[in-house]
Formats: structure tokens, C-alpha cells, sequence
């Protein structure tokens, strides 16, 4: 029986700024995907931004539409 692939990120709740680090002054977005059991992919995009706060809404709308389209296609 072979498994749908799933989306996992893991996030880490003590720290709001997970997956952003400042590049420059400019923060990014660094993440890595597991589709399945035995591949992965990492994510790097620019969040265009120097603001944190903006930052982290720009991450959480990422991530969020990352985990709501993983689910169109499993």
C-alpha cells in the first residue's frame, strides 16, 4: 500500500521568528519541505522587506497557502 505524500514543516513555537533570517537588512524565508518519506525541498524566497512584524505575515501567508495547496494535491 503506497501513502499519499503529505506536507511537513516544522515549526517551532518558542520562536516567532522561525524560518526568517535578515539578509542585508531584507528578511527571507528559509524552509524545508518533506513531500514524501524519502525526498526534500528547500524553499528560500525573499520576503521583501525590512520590517519583522511584516515579515512574519508574509511567512505565515506562505506557509499557509504551502500546507492549503499540499492538501489540493494529495
Amino acid at each position: 500500500m503506497t501513502s499519499k505524500p503529505r506536507l511537513s514543516i516544522r515549526v517551532d513555537a518558542a520562536n516567532p521568528n522561525h524560518h526568517l533570517w535578515l539578509n542585508n537588512g531584507t528578511w527571507f524565508l528559509h524552509l524545508t519541505v518533506h513531500p514524501d518519506a524519502l525526498t526534500k525541498q528547500r524553499i528560500r524566497r525573499s520576503l521583501r522587506t525590512r520590517c519583522l512584524l511584516q515579515a512574519r505575515r508574509r511567512r505565515d501567508r506562505f506557509i499557509a497557502w504551502l500546507s492549503a495547496s499540499s492538501e489540493v494535491r494529495s
